[in-house]
Formats: structure tokens, sequence, C-alpha cells
């Protein structure tokens, strides 16, 4: 993993390039002020003032500075992502001094996913300086978090089953002293139906469980967050086209979230119980699949009958839910790459989000708009429950009326969330399909930060 504590360090008045940001509508006042040989570069360089430009600006002998022209807010962390890619290694500091959120964009715009090939990069480290020391930790940490979403799902899923994410949720407990425990085999049989429903089909390294991490004070307020491990989705016997499988390896996007968000709360000593809970399957396809009619049973009781194999995602969560429901947690979040009617309504860059609970949902919600970390809201519509009925069962797992799949699916989530206790459900792509400025095509955070901040101004000492 990039190591981003070297790429953002305090500013002790060491020798720095300097980067100018100007607004595009400060442009002409600023060019005025600018010395000849400044305003001829620009011109010759076909430089006008539009969002996006960027420039080398010659100084004093070998002495030179960068210009951006950007409408990024301030509170932005996007604002300098653009710059690490254009300027040469070395050292940098804003001429305003304050760094900010833009700290953040400054480290990933110098992640690389280098696991199977060497990506194209200059030898050296883009270092940027900042006068405020005390939010670098807390930036590098939000960081690495996002790398680590990147890197989980960007690997693999010859390299990343449900073993894979078992030894990740290891390596966070051995290094902040948690507890990890993990049910499989005939225990996951009886105790969580489901899971061992949509994952026994896999091959025997590739076998289902459940994987939980404890962590904390008890006496500190119980917080449970869950991630969908669907380490790879054929979409079982109901088998996916091609062109839907093709990347399927992200579909235990969720788990990598879970795990980012916890190594957060972990990192920063959060005064509260976690428990972390990872449902790790591989929905494959072989004699022993669940088929299509089944009726399954689950930990809760309820009874389930299997209308499609490819909505599988949502019984291995509610078999979860169930779960962080018995020891009885104050809030509950949970992350899922669960239904392509989510994307379809609200595209890559928006989780929708469905909480049952108003406080929460307007803390979530304000949380993600502080940090530029957006999510959207939908209902948890009562009115479409009879979706969800079954003539043979308590209910099914996936109407076949083609009618707001991603609010049924957080229904069905509903029934085995525990009642009477703050839940959000975030249905996250975790995949950007199209690169932006310190943000790579690939496998992306979305609604990491926004959950981490509300948890922080919940639950802060």
């Amino acid at each position: 993993m990039t190591d981003f504590a070297t790429l953002l360090q305090p500013d002790r008045g060491q020798p720095a390039r300097t980067i100018e940001i100007v607004h595009p509508d400060a442009y002409e006042d600023w060019l005025k002020g600018q010395p000849k040989r400044v305003r001829a570069m620009l011109a010759a360089n076909k430089v006008t003032g539009k969002a996006g430009n960027k420039a080398i600006l010659p100084g004093e002998g070998e002495e030179w500075s960068a210009l951006l022209m950007c409408y990024e807010n301030v509170s932005s962390p996007w604002r300098i992502a653009s710059q690490p890619g254009f300027l040469p290694e070395g050292i940098y500091r804003l001429k305003s001094g304050e760094v900010g959120a833009a700290g953040l964009g400054w480290l990933l715009a110098q992640y690389r996913f280098d696991r199977y090939a060497k990506a194209d990069r200059d030898s050296g480290p883009r270092v940027l300086l900042s006068s405020d020391a005390a939010s670098i930790d807390e930036t590098v940490r939000l960081a690495q978090a996002t790398a680590l979403v990147r890197d989980l799902v960007n690997t693999g899923s010859s390299d990343m089953g449900p073993a894979e994410l078992e030894a990740e949720a290891e390596k966070l407990g051995k290094k902040h002293h948690a507890t990890v425990t993990v049910t499989r085999g005939d225990a996951l049989h009886k105790g969580y139906p489901m899971i061992d429903a949509v994952g026994r089909a896999a091959a025997k390294h590739r076998a289902p469980r459940l994987i939980e991490l404890e962590w904390g004070n008890p006496k500190h307020p119980r917080v449970a967050v869950i991630g969908k491990g669907v380490c790879f989705d054929s979409g079982g016997l109901d088998i996916k086209p091609a062109s839907g499988m093709r990347l399927m390896k992200k579909d235990m996007g969720g788990a990598a979230h879970a795990l980012a968000l916890v190594q957060l709360i972990m990192a920063a000593r959060l005064p509260v119980r976690l428990h972390l809970l990872i449902p790790a399957v591989e929905n494959a396809i072989s004699a022993d699949a669940f088929r299509p009619g089944d009726v399954l049973n689950s930990r809760k009781g309820l009874t389930v009958e299997n209308t499609n194999t490819d909505a599988e995602g949502r019984l291995v969560l509610g078999d979860a839910l169930t779960r962080a429901g018995e020891d009885k947690p104050e809030l509950v979040i949970d992350f899922a790459t669960l239904t392509g009617a989510a994307r379809v309504a609200l595209g890559p860059d928006l989780p929708a989000t469905f909480v049952n609970d108003e406080a929460l949902a307007d803390d979530l919600l304000a949380a993600g708009t502080a940090v530029h970390d957006p999510l959207w809201r939908l209902p948890l519509w009562d009115g479409y429950d009879e979706y969800l009925k079954s003539d043979i069962a308590d209910l099914i797992n996936a109407p076949d009326n083609g009618y707001a799949g991603a609010v049924t699916a957080a229904l069905f989530l509903r029934r085995f969330a525990p009642e009477g206790v703050p839940w959000a459900h975030l249905d996250t792509f975790a995949w950007r399909p199209t690169a932006k400025s310190g943000r790579p095509k690939g496998g992306e955070a979305y609604g990491l930060r926004a959950a981490w901040a509300m948890l922080k101004g919940r639950y802060s000492r």
C-alpha cells in the first residue's frame, strides 16, 4: 500500500515549491499583477484561466512555482487532486498555507494498485507540507482506509475469497487487539442457514463463513458494522450473462467498506463497543447449489422462498443482521453492493441510502455533504412490503415485477434488522467506471467517509 504518511508532512519552513490556486473568475485580475515573463509564458501555453488549467510559472533563476485554476470549494478533498500527476517529484506547499481537506485528494492521487503489474509512474513522491499538523494523522488514516477499499475490490477473485477476507479481519484484529471469531461448517449450517445456502456450492477452500470482530470497552455504546462479502457472484443457477459477471469480483465491496470503517474506528480509538460482521461467500454453481423455488430457513426463524439465486446478497445479510441484533446494539450500519436498480436510479457516485430513524438519517446525510462524500436517501416504502409476499413461505427474496428493486431489497433487510434500533443500509457501487482527479478507475469507497464523519460526530470523546 502507498505510504501516505510520507506524502503529507508538517510545514516547518523547509524549502518547497509553491502551488497557487486561482479561481477562474479572479484570473484576469491575478494575471495583471504578474511579471511580463509569466504573462508571456501563460499566453504561449494557451492558459486562459479556465477551470482545470495548470501551468509551471517561471521565477528568478532556477526558481519556479505552480498555478492551478480551480472552482472547487476549500472544503473539497479534490481541490488539488490533479496536481500530483502534473508536477515533478519534490516538496510543495500551498501559497495560502492552509491545506485542509485538500490533503486527502493529494494523497489519493498518488494511490497505485500494483499487485499484478507495476504502474507507470515517476520514481519519487510528491510531498505536500501542511501548516495544520494536528489534522495530518486523520487525513492519512482516511487515505489508508480508502486505499484499503480500493485494494480489496481491485484484487481478482482468485486472490480475494472468503478466506482472504477472514485474513484481512485477522490482520486488523491483531493490530488493534480485537477478538476475531469465525463460524463455518456445521455450525454455519445450523446457525446461519441463509449464509450456508448461498455459499455451499463453492469449492472447499472457498467455503462460506461468518466473520466477526469485536473491539472496545463493553461499557461503551455498542455499534454493529456489517459488510456484504460475496467474493464472486456468478448469479448461481440464475446465472448472470458474461457482461453482468465481468465485475463481480467487486461484489465483496460492502465487506471492503466495513473493514475500512472499523479500521478508522479502532485507529482513532472511538469510544464504542464495535461489532463487525462479514458474511463471506462465493455464489457459485455446482450440484449442491441452492435453487430457485427452494424455501430457506433463516437465523431469525423466518422462512424465505428463493425466487432468484442472483438475489443472494440480501440473504447473507439477513442472517448477519439477525446476529448483530442479538447483542442489542444502539446503532447498526451495513454496506452492500446490493442492487443494479440502485445504480440505474442514482449512478455510481451516490449510494442509495435507507434509514429507519430520522435522527440517524439527518446525521448521516449531513455528514456526507460536509465531507464531500454524498449519499442519497431512498424510502423504506411500506406500500411495497406486499411485493415480498410468498404463497408458501413467510416472504420471498426478490419480486419479479421489476418495480423498485433497491427499495424492495432494503425492505427485505428490514425484516431482519433489530427492531427499534437505528439502522442504515448503504447500497453502494464500490467501483469507479471513469477516472477523475484523485479517483482512478476501479475499486472505490463511496459512503465510507460519510459514515465515519457521522460516527465521529456521535461518539467522539
